[in-house]
């Protein structure tokens, strides 16, 4: 009878295991698929094509071309440049503001939190546009004070690449400075150390892997963001400029893709040593720190606050100016209001809007999806797999947005391959924002994995739930705030990116961002202004959608939690 019973029992259960491991392939075999399709394969083409000379063999030829050619060595010089000159302008700025939330106490912190991440809410071109409103020929510092500011070149472009990567590097200064232990303070104060001498020996230090991330991200975004250079860049050639020059303006795909691979060099480099001071950022972080208070002491606070408030009041002239100029009759001379300039009707008018709110809702919900699926079944694998799975999913950070971007043209712009069936859809524009971004997606759900207590997934099982089952009931639910910001993440990134998409769109098919690029070449500043006003609002609205949504989540968690 015992016998019986348990041969009944392995019947019964055996369905299920059997169940469980196609899941799991399923799980990790379709994100899987999609890296190999979407980001190896175009990537390798990228490289073939570099290669690939006039007569159709393969040399070195073009990068023979390329190398001896003085404008891609001037734009080399001029893209290390400006990502050094960003990124050092960057990080202090940001630490400044990172100091003053974290370390110091006064009022007006929420304000300088909402400011901060407004150039974050709008296509990069948008900070562009603002200084030339600004500080351009018929700027209003210009024409209300005479002055002869020339915006155009290496300060025009230094001061809206730095405007566009401040968010980045006050977030990640401001995580490393968060982290640090208030009872390390307390007993400096208590043997005497200074307030200075404790930002020297406590502060810096503690805060120097969170810096040098901080410092190693700006320059990555600096040296491959197209948006800024088009628009205000001038004569001052950069290698993304040079790479479109290559693709739009010659149609040179083999020397473009060469441009991409070198661009592809330093953006690697930078990216692989981020990476690395991140890892020793979460090596020193303490499990039971205590968050760290600050008491008012004016000497500190009342400079940094007025720090603050500058920087701050720069990056919301810069933003409200745009929004500003969008209902003025005519720049410069006529300031009265109208909203005439929101009757767009050139560029397909507000088609390219709503085919991009399309683009971002499907890139997010599939995006989410698909580093959902993966982290679940990166729980079943052993290690041995789940590592290079892992490292695989983790390379599209380090390739730029107009190199994913040339390889997605290059590869599925060819009837050669059936994915040329894709060519010319809003859903391969959806496809490459979400690997462009699936480094950030997936890392994110990842965190949220990581605080699952196993007992929960043990328990289930224990009780007799499926993988399944445990994926919909258990998982799902803990990590709901987690999916919840990555489907607003990718919804957001999605609605503002210029560089990924711009070698996509045709005419019968354009996105946002390209079309405010198109209206200001056209010399429309104001209807650019006007478009990108509407962009801005599309998403503030889905920003304040994520809050009210993980707030709604955190209270019922609360109310659970209490029963």
């Amino acid at each position: 009878m015992t016998g019986a019973a348990q041969t009944a029992r392995v019947a019964s259960r055996s369905p299920r295991i059997d169940g469980d491991r196609l899941l799991t392939l399923v799980c990790v075999g379709l994100p899987l698929i999609g890296l190999l399709l979407f980001f190896l394969y175009p990537m390798a083409i990228v490289f073939l094509r570099s290669l690939t000379t006039a007569d159709g063999s393969y040399g070195l030829g073009n990068y023979a071309e390329v190398l001896g050619s003085s404008g891609f060595w001037r734009a080399t010089r001029h893209s290390l440049i400006m990502g050094g000159a960003t990124t050092v302008l960057s990080v202090v700025l940001g630490f400044v503001i990172a100091h003053g939330l974290y370390r110091c106490a006064f009022r007006g912190k929420r304000v300088i939190r909402a400011v901060i991440v407004l150039p974050l809410l709008a296509p990069s071109l948008v900070q562009a546009l603002g200084l030339i409103f600004l500080l351009g020929r018929n700027g209003l510092m210009n024409r209300f004070f005479g002055l002869e500011i020339e915006i155009y070149g290496f300060w025009g472009l230094l001061f809206a690449n730095t405007l566009y990567a401040l968010p980045q590097a006050v977030m990640i200064i401001g995580a490393a400075l968060v982290l640090l232990d208030a009872r390390t303070y307390e007993a400096a104060e208590v043997i005497g150390a200074t307030p200075a001498r404790q930002f020297r020996d406590l502060t810096l230090p503690a805060a120097r892997f969170g810096i040098l991330n901080a410092a190693f991200v700006t320059f990555t975004i600096t040296i491959t963001d197209f948006g800024n250079a088009a628009v205000i860049g001038g004569d001052y050639s950069v290698l993304a400029t040079e790479i479109y020059s290559q693709v739009i303006g010659q149609r040179n795909f083999n020397m473009g893709a060469v441009v991409g691979i070198m661009l592809l060099l330093p953006t690697v480099l930078s990216y692989y040593i981020e990476r690395q001071a991140m890892k020793r950022q979460q090596g020193q972080q303490a499990t039971n720190a205590q968050p760290f208070v600050p008491l008012f002491a004016a000497l500190r606070d009342l400079p940094m606050a007025g720090l603050c408030l500058a920087i701050c009041a720069a990056i919301g002239a810069v933003i409200g100016i745009v929004v500003y100029a969008s209902f003025v009759r005519l720049w410069p001379y006529n300031l009265s209001l109208t909203p005439r300039h929101y009757d767009i009707t050139l560029a397909g008018g507000y088609s390219s809007l709503w085919i991009t709110i399309l683009i971002s809702l499907m890139a997010a919900a599939g995006g989410t999806l698909a580093v959902f699926l993966l982290g679940i079944g990166l729980r079943r694998l052993p290690r041995a797999l789940m590592q290079p799975i892992q490292l695989l999913a983790a390379m599209p950070a380090a390739v730029p947005g107009m190199v994913l971007g040339l390889a997605y043209i290059l590869t599925f712009n060819s009837t050669a391959t059936p994915l040329y069936l894709l060519y010319g859809t809003a859903a391969l524009i959806a496809i490459v924002n979400f690997y462009h971004y699936h480094t950030q997606a997936f890392l994110t759900v990842m965190t949220g994995f990581r605080q699952l207590p196993p007992a929960l997934e043990e328990a289930a099982g224990s009780l007799g739930a499926g993988m399944g089952r445990i994926a919909v009931n258990i998982i799902a639910p803990f990590v709901a705030p987690m999916l919840v910001s990555v489907f607003f993440f990718l919804f957001m990134r999605s609605m503002v990116t210029l560089s990924a998409v711009v070698f996509l769109t045709t005419p019968h098919l354009s996105v946002a961002a390209v079309t405010i690029m198109r209206l200001d070449d056209a010399g429309l500043t104001s209807q650019a202004a006007a478009f990108s006003t509407c962009v801005m609002g599309v998403v503030c609205i889905a920003l304040l959608g994520m809050k009210a949504l993980l707030a709604y989540l955190g209270r019922r968690s609360a109310r659970e939690k209490a029963d």
